[in-house]
């Protein structure tokens, strides 16, 4: 049984963004202060990546652990109530997921998934190590490109 009626699920429901999360912003912040420049939520790239960098040719993911269901993950659990409805919701996600990456990278873009339980209650300086992990991917990436 839900905490909730219907009609107060599906306010709390709605208020759920797809764009321009919490921990999207940190990390757009973070790296635009490093001197990234990039685009947010290319329509023209399957899975309308959440931050694209396309001077070295990656795409950035920030997952939301329950909506993509990352393994081993306190926060990714399948609710108790209308099991049945968020097993399939999930499990659509994690498909649409697999096929996204796959066409991303037969077009020759390299992928970065960040999780939202990586940069959860983060502060700004938090998120450092994470900016560096990234930058230290990118500099490799630019070293193939040489």
């Amino acid at each position: 049984m839900d905490i909730w009626d219907k009609k107060k699920r599906s306010e709390v429901m709605s208020k759920i963004r797809s764009k321009n999360t919490k921990p999207e912003i940190l990390l757009r912040k973070a790296l635009f202060a490093k001197g990234y420049r990039y685009r947010i939520n290319e329509k023209k790239l399957p899975g309308k990546p959440d931050i694209v960098l396309p001077k070295y040719k990656t795409v950035i993911f920030i997952n939301g652990c329950f909506w993509h269901n990352h393994e081993n993950c306190k926060y990714a659990y399948i609710p108790k109530t209308n099991t049945d409805f968020w097993i399939n919701k999930i499990t659509a996600n994690k498909k649409r997921d697999k096929l996204n990456l796959q066409k991303l990278t037969s077009m020759g873009w390299n992928i970065i998934t960040i999780w939202e339980c990586d940069i959860r209650h983060r502060s700004k300086r938090d998120v450092t190590p994470l900016v560096d992990a990234i930058e230290n991917t990118l500099s490799n990436l630019s070293k193939t490109f040489e």
